[in-house]
């Protein structure tokens, strides 16, 4: 037994206690790196999930700056057409309607949405949307005015007619009963006939052996017709178709015109009787014939009528 315990070999026992001990180093080594990587993994899958929860916090930001974006865009289009609709002419309107256009095209060009930004441009496109509503409030008061202009207008208009109307049917009618009078005031003529006479006065058979002739005719009284001083033309117009005058022939007025007479005389008409009227033509040389014998008074044929003569 002893020599079996004196056998017993010292270093190989403290070899196989260096091995343990280096296994157990080993072992050490291996747990620490186990931990090592177990905390890196947790580590990992942390950040991940921070990552990830920032990054859906992140869309969902955008997809709200988005939402926004599309909804103040929406507002943008409807205030440019509600200036448009306006069409009016007007530098403070058209200066709104460019600055709505300018924003309009920020919002489009714009690339990094953030809250501060949104609520600028909503903070504009209030103060827009203010302005529109107030030119709005401004034109309708404007049109009902205009509105209420246009009736008073339209009122006016008719009352302007309905007075026109009436003064040019009052004035037609004074025309009209102007035209009766005048019309009716004329001195009608009536028994117009002609004679030959001699030198001497003496009424003769032949008109060729006459040296004047004589017209008679009778003024027809007319109360509508002015009474006094009338001068009275008698216009004798030759079978040949000429007016009998003298050298030195005279005219009156007549429709405007100058109309030569063959003679005439004043007589003093009444208007309330009948009055004869002989008015002489001296002259030589008459043929026998046909005569027209034509009786003018205050400018207007009063009578006509033929006589033969032989």
């Amino acid at each position: 037994m002893r020599e079996e315990y004196n056998d017993y070999d010292d270093t190989r026992y403290d070899d196989e206690y260096d091995q343990y001990e280096e296994q157990q180093v080993d072992n050490k080594a291996v747990r620490g790196y186990r931990i090592v990587i177990i905390i890196l993994a947790v580590i990992l899958v942390a950040l991940s999930v921070v990552y990830f929860n920032m990054h859906r916090e992140q869309a969902a930001e955008y997809a709200l700056l988005e939402e926004d974006r599309t909804k103040i865009q929406g507002d943008l289009d409807s205030l440019i057409v509600s200036y448009d609709d306006l069409k009016i002419q007007n530098d403070s309107i058209a200066a709104s309607l460019e600055e709505a256009n300018q924003i309009m095209e920020q919002l489009k060009n714009e690339r990094r949405l953030n809250y501060a930004k949104i609520r600028a441009y909503e903070k504009e496109v209030g103060t827009l949307r203010t302005v529109m509503q107030g030119y709005i409030r401004q034109i309708d008061s404007l049109n009902n005015i205009n509105q209420k202009l246009t009736k008073e207008n339209v009122s006016y208009k008719k009352q302007i007619s309905t007075q026109k109307l009436r003064a040019e049917m009052a004035e037609e009618r004074a025309e009209e009963l102007t035209n009766k009078v005048r019309v009716g005031s004329v001195i009608r003529v009536r028994s117009i006939g002609l004679e030959s006479l001699n030198a001497k006065g003496k009424p003769v058979s032949r008109v060729k052996g006459a040296s004047r002739l004589k017209v008679n005719c009778i003024l027809s009284a007319n109360e509508l017709a002015e009474p006094g001083n009338k001068a009275v033309y008698a216009c004798v117009t030759s079978p040949e178709g000429y007016l009998i005058s003298s050298p030195n022939a005279a005219s009156f007025d007549f429709e405007g015109e100058q109309k030569l007479y063959s003679s005439s005389r004043e007589v003093d008409y009444t208007a309330t009787e009948d009055l004869p009227v002989s008015i002489y033509i001296d002259g030589s040389g008459f043929t026998a014939g046909t005569y027209k014998v034509e009786i003018y008074i205050d400018g207007r044929l009063s009578g006509s009528g033929e006589v033969a003569l032989r």
